[in-house]
């Protein structure tokens, strides 16, 4: 999932809360919503293989 921050930019946080801390596990912080797309793509290909 992807949220936009205060500075613009937009992180990308995993699709679950981590089980340690209840909270969503930061997954990488992007310049553009595409780019933060592009690598959520990529993290679910990831996880797949």
């Amino acid at each position: 999932m992807i949220r936009k921050l205060k500075s613009g930019k937009y992180r990308l946080y995993s699709r679950k809360p981590d089980a340690e801390t209840g909270k969503r596990r930061n997954l990488g912080t992007f310049d553009t919503r595409a780019a933060a797309e592009k690598h959520e793509r990529e993290v679910q290909y990831f996880k797949r293989h």
